[in-house]
């Protein structure tokens, strides 16, 4: 371990002691970019309350409800791509911020239509900001917080969904239980989607107050606005020097990088390991869930009332497990969270899908279910957005960024959009145990590919993904 000025450093993949960072700062301004994770969490699960009055509404078919419920991630796939270029071009920050207003848009709209049409249309426009919102935010942290506490940090984009998701499902179940199920498929779906534009505009008040990253400015010509950054973020100033001249050497050796330079040496085992990931995540079946739970349970003899109220519970398993994420994320590493959550929740999603065949109550679905939930919140979930906005060097990490959540989006498009029609056709078992094989494949690319990550710089992480190649 080394000394600068008489205060301990960080050196190799031992990490710097807290007095040497002003950790007040770094956890408000995470907070605050975290809190875009709120606007998605809430879109997720908004419309499993209001798919089933919307069915009775729109008279849906099983496809066009897979298609109102994915719509979404149309528009999501769309600002991811857009995000990852304006991020890149314009900044971390005033991307974030078009993300809040295209999602308040969205949102307040797809309250308002009396056509299927429009209300579609609503929803591609809120997924754009939902799309850019939700890898800008992991990126933003990774780029700023230290590395002893980037997993930590980061994992607030997952806590902030699940805090969104956990209020959803209790505000569904409120307005679902106000008045009776005419009021409901007539007005009570508008007010779900309505009341997600508060979040946005919260989002929209809050972010004028946090800088930019670091590693942008540095990236863009802009040192001494970097420097001023990293001088609130550490305590001492000769750190910051320092980490100012090993971003500006990480950025110097990748100058000059274009799109081809995603497919050379170390970046493409980077970016096949975050496009294989991302898409895994989805196959594992998290959406199906938090887009149709209340369908799920009705599908297995549960009431109408106990079905939202089983969301219920749901959201209160989804918050505690995602806090209990963060605190293992710095603890016990990326690669060993994604081995224990994905081989549990394959167990899980096998089980879940066997209650199908012998539970007509919904208690031992509910059961499953939440030790599913608890498990991905508290591995998977947390894991896959900070591993995502770590393991690409900084000139390129937008563009190989919005690739990697491209493929979460195309995962998560898959899913719901056909969710419904297998449910209906091949019914709850084999559709819950198709999401178990994707789970355990999960656990097989991450024991065969997937590095850890844990305590490394950024810098340090890149180096390791080009030995590594250099290697192979």
């Amino acid at each position: 371990m080394e000394k600068t000025a008489g205060i301990q450093t960080s050196v190799g993949n031992q990490p710097a002691k807290n007095r040497n960072i002003n950790v007040a700062f770094i956890t408000l301004v995470s907070i605050v970019v975290a809190f875009g994770g709120l606007m998605f969490g809430y879109d997720t699960a908004v419309i499993s309350g209001a798919i089933g009055f919307l069915d009775e509404r729109f008279y849906l078919s099983p496809l066009m409800s897979g298609w109102v419920v994915s719509s979404i991630l149309l528009g999501a796939a769309i600002g991811t791509g857009i995000g990852g270029f304006l991020s890149d071009r314009f900044g971390r920050k005033k991307t974030l911020m078009l993300s809040g207003i295209l999602f308040g848009i969205g949102t307040i709209g797809s309250a308002l239509p009396d056509s299927v049409g429009m209300l579609i249309l609503m929803r591609i426009l809120g997924g754009i900001g939902v799309g850019m919102s939700v890898f800008i935010s992991p990126l933003y942290i990774a780029e700023t917080a230290p590395a002893h506490l980037r997993g930590r940090l980061g994992s607030m984009s997952q806590l902030a969904i699940s805090i969104g998701q956990s209020l959803v499902f209790i505000i569904n179940y409120y307005i679902a239980q106000s008045s009776g199920y005419d009021w409901n498929v007539s007005l009570g779906w508008r007010w779900m989607f309505a009341i997600g534009a508060l979040p946005a505009i919260a989002y929209i008040l809050l972010l004028p107050f946090v800088a930019e990253t670091p590693r942008w400015l540095v990236a863009n010509g802009r040192r001494e606005e970097a420097l001023i950054v990293l001088n609130k973020i550490n305590r001492d100033k000769v750190i910051s020097l320092k980490e100012l001249d090993d971003i500006e050497l990480s950025i110097q050796n990748s100058k000059g990088s274009s799109i081809k330079d995603l497919f050379k040496a170390g970046n493409k085992k980077a970016l096949i390991i975050g496009t294989v990931i991302a898409f895994m995540t989805q196959w594992a079946g998290i959406n199906a869930i938090m887009y149709y739970a209340p369908e799920i349970f009705k599908k297995s003899g549960a009431s109408l009332g106990s079905s939202f109220l089983n969301t219920v519970f749901m959201g209160m398993v989804i918050v505690v497990f995602t806090v209990v994420g963060l605190w293992f994320m710095d603890k016990i590493g990326r690669r060993r969270l994604f081995l224990i959550g994905s081989i549990l929740m394959a167990i899980a999603l096998f089980l879940i899908g066997f209650s199908f065949t012998t539970d007509n109550s919904g208690t031992l679905l509910l059961i499953y279910t939440l030790f599913y939930l608890a498990v991905f919140m508290a591995t998977v979930g947390p894991g896959m957005w900070v591993l995502l906005s770590e393991i690409f060097p900084t000139r390129i990490r937008g563009q190989a960024m919005a690739i990697s959540t491209i493929s979460l989006w195309i995962g998560d498009y898959l899913v719901s959009y056909t969710f419904p029609i297998l449910l209906k056709h091949a019914g709850g078992a084999i559709s819950f145990w198709i999401f178990a094989i994707g789970s355990f494949l999960m656990w097989l690319f991450t024991y065969m590919f997937v590095p850890e990550t844990r305590n490394k710089t950024l810098e340090e992480i890149e180096q390791l993904f080009n030995s590594s190649y250099q290697k192979n």
